[in-house]
Protein backbone atom coordinates (compact mmCIF):
# COMPACT_ATOMS: atom_id res chain seq x y z
CA UNK A 1 0.00 0.00 0.00
CA UNK A 2 1.00 3.38 -1.13
CA UNK A 3 2.12 6.52 2.24
CA UNK A 4 -0.81 8.01 0.03
CA UNK A 5 -2.97 5.66 0.40
CA UNK A 6 -2.40 4.95 3.61
CA UNK A 7 -2.47 8.16 5.13
CA UNK A 8 -6.21 8.38 3.57
CA UNK A 9 -7.11 5.08 5.17
CA UNK A 10 -5.85 6.58 8.58
CA UNK A 11 -7.43 9.81 8.35
CA UNK A 12 -10.50 8.02 7.31
CA UNK A 13 -10.59 5.94 10.37
CA UNK A 14 -10.00 8.96 12.28
CA UNK A 15 -12.79 10.76 11.06
CA UNK A 16 -15.43 7.61 11.41
CA UNK A 17 -13.95 7.61 14.96
CA UNK A 18 -14.49 10.86 15.97
CA UNK A 19 -17.99 10.64 14.28
CA UNK A 20 -19.13 8.06 16.31
CA UNK A 21 -17.68 9.53 19.97
CA UNK A 22 -19.85 12.66 18.76
CA UNK A 23 -23.02 11.28 19.12
CA UNK A 24 -21.67 8.44 22.31
CA UNK A 25 -19.17 8.54 24.74
CA UNK A 26 -18.02 10.92 26.56
CA UNK A 27 -14.69 12.56 25.04
CA UNK A 28 -13.45 15.68 26.88
CA UNK A 29 -12.27 17.72 26.77
CA UNK A 30 -13.24 19.48 23.75
CA UNK A 31 -12.38 22.43 21.46
CA UNK A 32 -14.43 22.58 18.42
CA UNK A 33 -14.05 26.22 16.26
CA UNK A 34 -15.23 27.60 13.32
CA UNK A 35 -13.32 27.62 9.97
CA UNK A 36 -10.06 25.54 9.32
CA UNK A 37 -8.14 27.81 11.79
CA UNK A 38 -5.94 25.20 13.07
CA UNK A 39 -3.10 27.24 15.21
CA UNK A 40 -6.38 29.03 17.27
CA UNK A 41 -7.45 25.37 18.56
CA UNK A 42 -3.86 24.09 19.02
CA UNK A 43 -3.48 27.32 21.50
CA UNK A 44 -6.91 26.69 22.95
CA UNK A 45 -6.22 23.47 23.94
CA UNK A 46 -2.30 23.50 24.63
CA UNK A 47 -3.91 26.13 27.21
CA UNK A 48 -6.20 24.19 28.43
CA UNK A 49 -4.19 20.83 28.93
CA UNK A 50 -1.85 23.21 31.11
CA UNK A 51 -4.69 24.03 33.40
CA UNK A 52 -5.57 27.20 32.36
CA UNK A 53 -9.78 27.22 32.66
CA UNK A 54 -12.40 26.69 29.75
CA UNK A 55 -12.76 30.82 29.78
CA UNK A 56 -8.78 31.44 29.33
CA UNK A 57 -8.44 28.50 26.80
CA UNK A 58 -10.98 30.72 24.48
CA UNK A 59 -9.70 33.69 25.27
CA UNK A 60 -6.53 32.80 23.76
CA UNK A 61 -7.42 30.58 20.74
CA UNK A 62 -9.35 33.39 19.75
CA UNK A 63 -6.73 35.97 20.52
CA UNK A 64 -3.94 33.91 18.33
CA UNK A 65 -6.44 34.51 15.25
CA UNK A 66 -6.96 38.63 16.61
CA UNK A 67 -2.64 38.56 16.37
CA UNK A 68 -2.20 36.24 13.35
CA UNK A 69 -5.08 38.00 11.39
CA UNK A 70 -6.89 34.60 10.51
CA UNK A 71 -8.30 34.94 6.70
CA UNK A 72 -8.18 38.43 7.12
CA UNK A 73 -11.34 38.39 8.59
CA UNK A 74 -10.31 38.14 12.58
CA UNK A 75 -8.13 41.09 14.06
CA UNK A 76 -6.60 44.34 12.66
CA UNK A 77 -5.94 45.33 9.17
CA UNK A 78 -9.15 43.68 7.38
CA UNK A 79 -12.66 44.47 6.25
CA UNK A 80 -12.17 48.42 6.31
CA UNK A 81 -15.41 49.85 7.03
CA UNK A 82 -16.23 52.70 4.49
CA UNK A 83 -14.39 55.47 5.81
CA UNK A 84 -10.97 52.85 5.85
CA UNK A 85 -11.52 51.65 9.37
CA UNK A 86 -10.73 48.80 10.68
CA UNK A 87 -13.02 48.04 13.87
CA UNK A 88 -13.07 44.65 16.37
CA UNK A 89 -16.18 42.97 17.71
CA UNK A 90 -15.58 40.30 20.09
CA UNK A 91 -17.67 38.73 22.69
CA UNK A 92 -16.54 35.79 25.42
CA UNK A 93 -18.99 33.99 27.75
CA UNK A 94 -19.03 31.39 31.83
CA UNK A 95 -21.17 28.40 30.70
CA UNK A 96 -21.19 28.24 34.90
CA UNK A 97 -22.32 31.52 35.50
CA UNK A 98 -24.29 32.74 32.24
CA UNK A 99 -21.69 35.90 32.70
CA UNK A 100 -20.86 37.60 29.43
CA UNK A 101 -18.34 40.39 27.90
CA UNK A 102 -18.44 41.98 25.05
CA UNK A 103 -17.36 44.93 22.61
CA UNK A 104 -18.20 46.21 19.86
CA UNK A 105 -16.94 48.95 16.98
CA UNK A 106 -13.51 48.62 19.33
CA UNK A 107 -11.05 51.17 17.48
CA UNK A 108 -6.99 51.01 18.35
CA UNK A 109 -6.79 47.68 20.40
CA UNK A 110 -6.28 44.78 18.63
CA UNK A 111 -6.87 42.53 21.41
CA UNK A 112 -10.58 42.82 21.26
CA UNK A 113 -11.41 39.39 22.79
CA UNK A 114 -9.37 40.26 25.79
CA UNK A 115 -11.09 43.66 26.30
CA UNK A 116 -14.38 41.50 26.07
CA UNK A 117 -13.01 39.66 29.01
CA UNK A 118 -12.18 43.01 30.69
CA UNK A 119 -15.76 44.15 30.43
CA UNK A 120 -17.45 40.70 31.85
CA UNK A 121 -14.71 40.77 34.75
CA UNK A 122 -13.93 44.15 36.03
CA UNK A 123 -17.65 45.92 35.08
CA UNK A 124 -21.46 45.23 35.75
CA UNK A 125 -22.10 45.47 32.25
CA UNK A 126 -22.06 43.15 29.57
CA UNK A 127 -21.33 45.48 26.45
CA UNK A 128 -19.62 48.20 25.43
CA UNK A 129 -19.23 49.63 22.00
CA UNK A 130 -17.20 52.26 20.10
CA UNK A 131 -14.62 55.02 21.00
CA UNK A 132 -16.34 54.54 24.88
CA UNK A 133 -15.44 51.52 24.66
CA UNK A 134 -11.94 51.97 23.77
CA UNK A 135 -11.30 54.35 26.54
CA UNK A 136 -11.97 51.76 28.65
CA UNK A 137 -9.51 49.25 26.96
CA UNK A 138 -6.96 52.05 27.52
CA UNK A 139 -8.38 52.14 31.22
CA UNK A 140 -7.43 48.78 31.69
CA UNK A 141 -3.88 49.08 30.33
CA UNK A 142 -4.75 47.83 26.82
CA UNK A 143 -2.24 48.75 24.23
CA UNK A 144 -3.53 51.49 21.94
CA UNK A 145 -2.50 50.77 18.39
CA UNK A 146 -3.50 51.94 14.72
CA UNK A 147 -5.27 48.69 13.32
CA UNK A 148 -4.88 50.13 9.33
CA UNK A 149 -2.40 48.22 7.69
CA UNK A 150 -1.44 48.51 3.70
CA UNK A 151 -3.48 45.77 3.01
CA UNK A 152 -6.48 47.55 4.53
CA UNK A 153 -5.76 50.67 2.77
CA UNK A 154 -5.10 49.15 -0.48
CA UNK A 155 -8.60 47.54 0.21
CA UNK A 156 -10.73 50.65 0.54
CA UNK A 157 -8.76 52.47 -1.94
CA UNK A 158 -10.04 49.74 -5.04
CA UNK A 159 -12.92 50.04 -3.15
CA UNK A 160 -13.34 53.73 -4.03
CA UNK A 161 -12.30 53.15 -7.36
CA UNK A 162 -14.79 51.24 -8.23
CA UNK A 163 -17.29 53.38 -7.57
CA UNK A 164 -17.84 51.94 -3.88
CA UNK A 165 -19.17 48.89 -4.86
CA UNK A 166 -20.30 47.07 -3.12
CA UNK A 167 -21.75 48.55 -0.17
CA UNK A 168 -24.68 48.09 1.93
CA UNK A 169 -27.37 51.04 1.45
CA UNK A 170 -30.80 51.01 0.18
CA UNK A 171 -33.77 52.74 -0.75
CA UNK A 172 -31.01 56.23 -0.86
CA UNK A 173 -30.51 58.77 -3.01
CA UNK A 174 -27.41 58.96 -5.44
CA UNK A 175 -27.99 55.28 -6.48
CA UNK A 176 -26.22 53.37 -4.00
CA UNK A 177 -25.54 50.32 -7.02
CA UNK A 178 -23.80 52.84 -9.07
CA UNK A 179 -21.98 55.53 -7.16
CA UNK A 180 -20.80 56.52 -3.75
CA UNK A 181 -22.33 58.58 -1.03
CA UNK A 182 -22.86 60.63 0.62
CA UNK A 183 -26.68 59.34 0.56
CA UNK A 184 -30.04 61.03 1.53
CA UNK A 185 -33.02 58.92 2.01
CA UNK A 186 -35.50 58.55 -1.12
CA UNK A 187 -39.08 57.47 -1.75
CA UNK A 188 -37.99 55.53 -5.41
CA UNK A 189 -38.32 51.68 -4.96
CA UNK A 190 -34.86 50.26 -5.82
CA UNK A 191 -34.99 46.50 -7.38
CA UNK A 192 -33.12 43.92 -4.51
CA UNK A 193 -29.93 43.67 -4.54
CA UNK A 194 -27.62 41.14 -4.65
CA UNK A 195 -26.29 39.70 -1.29
CA UNK A 196 -22.55 41.01 -0.45
CA UNK A 197 -21.77 38.83 2.29
CA UNK A 198 -20.53 35.24 1.40
CA UNK A 199 -17.35 33.26 1.75
CA UNK A 200 -15.39 35.59 0.42
CA UNK A 201 -16.70 38.75 2.62
CA UNK A 202 -16.59 37.53 5.75
CA UNK A 203 -15.70 35.08 8.08
CA UNK A 204 -15.44 34.58 12.06
CA UNK A 205 -13.63 32.50 14.55
CA UNK A 206 -16.07 30.73 17.04
CA UNK A 207 -15.07 28.70 20.06
CA UNK A 208 -16.33 26.42 21.78
CA UNK A 209 -14.40 25.12 25.15
CA UNK A 210 -15.70 21.89 26.97
CA UNK A 211 -13.11 20.60 30.01
CA UNK A 212 -13.20 16.99 31.34
CA UNK A 213 -15.66 18.00 33.73
CA UNK A 214 -18.21 19.88 31.56
CA UNK A 215 -17.47 23.18 32.12
CA UNK A 216 -18.32 25.37 29.00
CA UNK A 217 -16.97 28.68 27.48
CA UNK A 218 -17.65 30.28 24.07
CA UNK A 219 -16.30 33.44 22.52
CA UNK A 220 -16.20 35.12 19.27
CA UNK A 221 -14.08 37.05 17.41
CA UNK A 222 -14.32 39.17 14.19
CA UNK A 223 -13.58 42.48 12.24
CA UNK A 224 -16.94 42.38 10.83
CA UNK A 225 -17.86 43.17 6.80
CA UNK A 226 -15.88 44.66 4.48
CA UNK A 227 -16.98 48.30 3.77
CA UNK A 228 -19.98 48.18 6.09
CA UNK A 229 -21.11 51.32 7.06
CA UNK A 230 -19.28 53.00 10.28
CA UNK A 231 -21.35 51.72 13.67
CA UNK A 232 -22.40 48.43 12.27
CA UNK A 233 -22.41 45.88 14.61
CA UNK A 234 -23.13 41.93 13.39
CA UNK A 235 -23.55 39.25 15.05
CA UNK A 236 -20.69 37.88 16.70
CA UNK A 237 -20.43 40.10 19.94
CA UNK A 238 -24.44 39.22 20.76
CA UNK A 239 -24.38 36.61 23.24
CA UNK A 240 -27.19 34.49 21.95
CA UNK A 241 -26.40 35.17 18.26
CA UNK A 242 -22.93 35.12 17.82
CA UNK A 243 -22.05 32.33 20.46
CA UNK A 244 -23.82 30.65 23.74
CA UNK A 245 -22.56 28.65 26.58
CA UNK A 246 -25.01 26.97 29.33
CA UNK A 247 -22.48 24.27 31.29
CA UNK A 248 -25.88 22.68 32.04
CA UNK A 249 -26.05 21.39 28.11
CA UNK A 250 -23.30 22.97 26.05
CA UNK A 251 -22.17 25.52 23.54
CA UNK A 252 -22.96 26.73 19.81
CA UNK A 253 -21.10 29.26 17.82
CA UNK A 254 -22.31 30.84 14.10
CA UNK A 255 -20.81 32.49 11.84
CA UNK A 256 -21.58 34.03 7.84
CA UNK A 257 -24.06 36.98 7.59
CA UNK A 258 -24.69 38.60 10.77
CA UNK A 259 -27.28 41.11 9.84
CA UNK A 260 -29.65 38.15 9.00
CA UNK A 261 -28.66 35.61 11.57
CA UNK A 262 -28.65 37.91 14.96
CA UNK A 263 -32.28 37.92 13.88
CA UNK A 264 -32.90 34.19 14.41
CA UNK A 265 -30.53 33.86 17.92
CA UNK A 266 -28.98 31.00 15.91
CA UNK A 267 -26.19 29.90 19.53
CA UNK A 268 -28.98 30.16 21.63
CA UNK A 269 -31.63 28.17 19.97
CA UNK A 270 -28.91 25.64 19.38
CA UNK A 271 -28.61 25.23 23.27
CA UNK A 272 -31.99 25.17 23.61
CA UNK A 273 -32.50 22.23 21.54
CA UNK A 274 -29.68 20.46 22.97
CA UNK A 275 -30.89 21.11 26.45
CA UNK A 276 -34.11 19.14 24.96
CA UNK A 277 -32.26 16.36 24.41
CA UNK A 278 -31.13 16.75 20.65
CA UNK A 279 -28.42 16.14 19.21
CA UNK A 280 -25.27 18.63 18.17
CA UNK A 281 -25.53 17.90 14.76
CA UNK A 282 -29.52 17.74 14.45
CA UNK A 283 -29.68 20.47 16.72
CA UNK A 284 -27.43 22.98 14.24
CA UNK A 285 -29.60 21.71 11.42
CA UNK A 286 -32.56 22.93 13.05
CA UNK A 287 -30.89 26.11 13.35
CA UNK A 288 -30.16 26.53 10.32
CA UNK A 289 -33.57 25.37 8.40
CA UNK A 290 -35.33 27.86 10.92
CA UNK A 291 -33.60 31.00 9.35
CA UNK A 292 -33.14 29.54 5.86
CA UNK A 293 -37.27 29.31 5.87
CA UNK A 294 -36.92 33.46 5.82
CA UNK A 295 -33.64 33.81 4.31
CA UNK A 296 -33.09 30.59 1.40
CA UNK A 297 -30.14 32.45 0.21
CA UNK A 298 -28.59 33.50 3.38
CA UNK A 299 -24.69 32.28 4.00
CA UNK A 300 -24.07 31.05 7.40
CA UNK A 301 -23.02 28.08 9.19
CA UNK A 302 -23.20 27.02 12.73
CA UNK A 303 -21.30 24.83 15.33
CA UNK A 304 -22.52 22.57 18.04
CA UNK A 305 -21.06 20.76 21.02
CA UNK A 306 -23.06 19.22 23.87
CA UNK A 307 -21.11 18.45 27.82
CA UNK A 308 -20.95 14.65 26.78
CA UNK A 309 -18.48 15.74 23.66
CA UNK A 310 -20.97 15.28 21.42
CA UNK A 311 -20.84 18.05 18.54
CA UNK A 312 -21.78 18.65 15.27
CA UNK A 313 -22.26 21.43 12.36
CA UNK A 314 -24.41 22.65 9.53
CA UNK A 315 -24.71 25.36 6.88
CA UNK A 316 -26.57 26.40 4.53
CA UNK A 317 -26.21 25.76 0.72
CA UNK A 318 -25.44 29.04 -1.85
CA UNK A 319 -23.57 29.39 -4.43
CA UNK A 320 -19.90 29.00 -3.72
CA UNK A 321 -20.42 27.50 -0.48
CA UNK A 322 -21.59 23.78 -0.45
CA UNK A 323 -19.55 22.66 2.25
CA UNK A 324 -18.46 23.98 5.76
CA UNK A 325 -15.08 23.59 7.17
CA UNK A 326 -14.73 23.45 11.32
CA UNK A 327 -11.77 22.20 13.54
CA UNK A 328 -12.15 19.79 16.47
CA UNK A 329 -9.39 18.67 18.49
CA UNK A 330 -10.38 16.25 21.86
CA UNK A 331 -9.02 13.37 23.81
CA UNK A 332 -9.94 10.89 21.35
CA UNK A 333 -7.27 11.58 18.68
CA UNK A 334 -4.46 13.65 20.51
CA UNK A 335 -4.12 16.11 17.33
CA UNK A 336 -6.26 19.20 15.93
CA UNK A 337 -8.61 17.70 12.64
CA UNK A 338 -10.00 19.72 10.13
CA UNK A 339 -13.91 18.15 9.59
CA UNK A 340 -16.08 19.33 6.69
CA UNK A 341 -19.91 19.31 6.53
CA UNK A 342 -21.88 19.15 3.21
CA UNK A 343 -24.32 22.15 3.36
CA UNK A 344 -28.39 21.64 3.46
Amino acid sequence: MSILNMTLVVNMYVFCLLASFSQAATVLPLVINTWPFQKATEKAWDTLQSGASVLDAVEKGCALCETEQCDGSVGYGGSPDERGETTLDAMVMNGDTMQVGAVADLRRIKNAIGVARAVMEHTRHTFLVGESASIFAENMGFLAEDLTTHSSLAMHTKWLNESCQPNFWEGVSPDPSKSCGPYKPTSVQQRWRKQIINIHNHDTIGMIVINKTGHVAAGTSTNGAKHKIPGRVGDSPIAGAGAYADSTVGGAAATGDGDVMMRFLPSYQAVEYMSSGIDPTTACRKVIDRIKKYYPGFFGAVICANTTGGYGAACNRVSGFDQFHFMVYNSAVNRPLQLAVDCI
